[in-house]
């Protein structure tokens, strides 16, 4: 017998033809920059947790968004860091916050850009956790109200999409109520639905001063082990008026961001996450991997999983690599 007809490798045979059948493709379209906003003037300072990314205050934000614009990304996503936290975290609603004062900036700068602010009160609160704690628990109803204040205050500054990531039961559907009485019907969410309770955020809360006063956040995030509850999770947000829904972290549950893409009908976002983002940053710091290579392969496998919107701290790296 002879050598076999299909010999797969024809059609790996040079980088024409590769890129002519590639199944799987990376635009910048894609991409969401997320960005972290503190109190200060003039401030551009290293994230010493994340290589690469740094901490801008209002009046400097707007440099950093226009060029991510200029890059053809069409999102950024602002995390706040407030000056004072209390018991229910009011900053995060302050009119004159600084999530507030940073989207207006964005705004005036580069209007067609799309503005996401993350809706939740970890980082406003004392206790550092992502809803209202009283004796010792995490209280879920009173904690929507406040997360339904968050996103109006959001909207009325100029958010085109408010995100959700505290993982409270209902939070969208309080969201969606708010916005619709107060005539912001066409703010979208982006809920984080499927949330997992992961080691992998670790660099991100020591960059958002986020982290819990005590105990974890293991009673309101995913366990790391369900997947059916997933998509219960992600169906309960469709109904209540998520636009978008999201898988976090990425990498550990791809099936995750594969099953909901099979089933449902909406645009699905995966957070590549900090812990994910550092992971490559440390090995290619080390001389272990190539980190541009092992970064367009990463993003190339949550693209394949079937997210159709990728946040991710590489966000400028990838879009000046596809302008080449």
């Amino acid at each position: 017998m002879g050598f076999p007809k299909n010999r797969m490798r024809r059609l790996r045979s040079t980088g024409s033809m590769r890129r002519l059948v590639r199944q799987t493709s990376l635009n910048v379209d894609d991409l969401i920059y997320p960005l972290f906003v503190r109190e200060g003037t003039s401030l551009k300072e290293p994230i010493k947790s994340m290589a690469g990314c740094f901490h801008f205050s209002p009046d400097t934000i707007a440099a950093e968004a226009l060029e991510a614009a200029s890059l053809g990304i069409p999102a950024v996503l602002l995390f706040g860091l407030p000056e004072v936290k209390d018991q229910t975290g009011s900053q995060a609603w302050a009119e004159d916050g600084v999530v507030q004062r940073s989207i207006r900036q964005i705004k005036q700068a580069a209007p067609e850009l799309l503005v996401i602010t993350d809706v939740c009160l970890c980082a406003y609160t004392s206790a550092g956790h992502c809803g209202i704690v009283k004796n010792g628990k995490v209280e879920n109803d009173s904690t929507c109200e406040l997360l339904a204040k968050v996103a109006l205050s959001h909207a009325q500054a100029g958010a085109d999409i408010v995100a959700p990531s505290d993982m409270m039961d209902g939070r969208v559907h309080y969201i969606r109520e708010c916005l619709e009485e107060n005539g912001f019907y066409e703010t979208a969410i982006m809920s984080y639905s499927a949330k997992y309770a992961s080691a992998f955020y670790g660099p991100f809360r020591e960059a958002a001063e986020s982290a819990p006063e005590f105990g974890d956040r293991k009673t309101y995030q995913m366990d790391p082990a369900n997947a059916d509850q997933a998509m219960q999770e992600i169906a309960l947000d469709i109904e209540q008026g998520a636009d978008i829904v999201m898988v976090k972290p990425a990498l550990c549950f791809l099936d995750i961001i594969l099953r909901a893409k099979q089933r449902f009908d909406c645009p699905i976002a995966a957070y590549n996450v900090s812990g994910e983002y550092m992971m490559l940053k440390t090995a290619a710091q080390a001389g272990l991997l190539d980190e541009q290579t092992a970064m367009m392969e990463v993003l190339c496998a949550i693209k394949r999983a079937g997210a159709d919107i990728l946040i991710t701290y590489f966000a400028k790296d990838v879009a000046k690599l596809l302008k080449k």
